[in-house]
């Protein structure tokens, strides 16, 4: 087994290097020991849990249907609706049904159209994503578990094999969105630091407070490439986390939605709006589904 010094775990997952000694004294974190006045932690140690929150309905029903493969519940159907939806706001060219049929088959299915295998590999990896999420929605999120989702979605893609792309870490180099500029990769860390220390010195993490993270997140654009996936998925968890219905932004919504992006800090019922429309979109599952919320 690997083991990591407390300063490293404390960088993992956001804490404070005493909090982190003071875990490790009360045998909070397994397979922890000393070595001499050294703390060696495993790597794969999980952040000790401060009195466990009571999971809600929805989060308690992914993670069953995930452990058993039920086929055709909210799981399996939140999987492809968030998957195809997502990647097609980005420009993949599958269709909901090819999404659907590598969902269900491992395979793409007949198609007389040339296909991007980036389009498939993302496909593939965005489903391993938003199991990671389910995995940690009740885990405090922190920069080792962003870079990570990006690491899930970027994994074997063409992108992966280029010298000047981090998959896993933030962008080397500048980017924009929309013709906005966006932070310089130097300050990527800075801002990403004060952005999660902002959003968890919240007393109460409001709907408005996870929009609010989300157009930070985005004006951001910590990596070269995947912001808009990896920020929705964020959004998803920190719902989950917050006992707040989920929502995706499909591509009816898409141009009131980058509206909403756009017009945040001036305008912010144009993103509110959108938001709580693809939210009802979900509810609308759930009641089918019955799953109470």
């Amino acid at each position: 087994m690997e083991y990591i010094s407390v300063i490293q775990f404390a960088e993992k997952y956001g804490i404070s290097e005493r909090t982190a000694r003071n875990y490790c004294a009360a045998g909070k974190i397994d397979g922890a020991f000393l070595t001499g006045k050294t703390w060696n932690i495993p790597t794969n140690a999980e952040l000790p849990q401060k009195g466990k929150k009571k999971l809600s309905p929805l989060l308690t029903r992914l993670r069953e249907e995930k452990a058993s493969k039920l086929k055709g519940g909210i799981y399996h159907r939140t999987q492809i609706d968030l998957t195809y939806n997502s990647n097609h706001i980005e420009g993949s060219k599958l269709t909901k049904e090819q999404t659907r049929y590598i969902y269900e088959t491992n395979t793409l299915g007949i198609t007389t159209e040339n296909t991007s295998v980036d389009d498939i590999m993302e496909t593939v990896n965005h489903f391993r994503c938003i199991d990671y999420v389910i995995d940690h929605a009740t885990d405090k999120i922190t920069e080792a578990h962003i870079k990570q989702l990006h690491a899930i979605l970027k994994a074997n893609t063409s992108d992966s094999r280029k010298d000047w792309f981090a998959v896993g870490d933030y962008k080397h180099l500048a980017n924009e969105v929309g013709e906005q500029e966006t932070v310089a990769p130097k300050d990527v860390h800075r801002h990403m630091k004060a952005l999660l220390a902002d959003y968890y010195a919240l007393k109460q993490v409001t709907f408005d407070d996870i929009l609010d993270f989300h157009v930070r997140f985005e004006r951001i654009h910590p990596f070269q490439d995947g912001n808009g996936r990896v920020g929705r998925l964020l959004l998803f968890w920190q719902c989950l986390q917050n006992a707040h219905v989920p929502f995706i932004i499909s591509e009816e919504l898409r141009l009131f939605y980058y509206r909403g992006l756009q017009n945040w800090g001036n305008t912010n019922g144009y993103l509110r709006d959108t938001c709580l429309t693809a939210q009802d979109h979900y509810k609308a599952l759930l009641d089918y589904f019955k799953v109470k919320y």
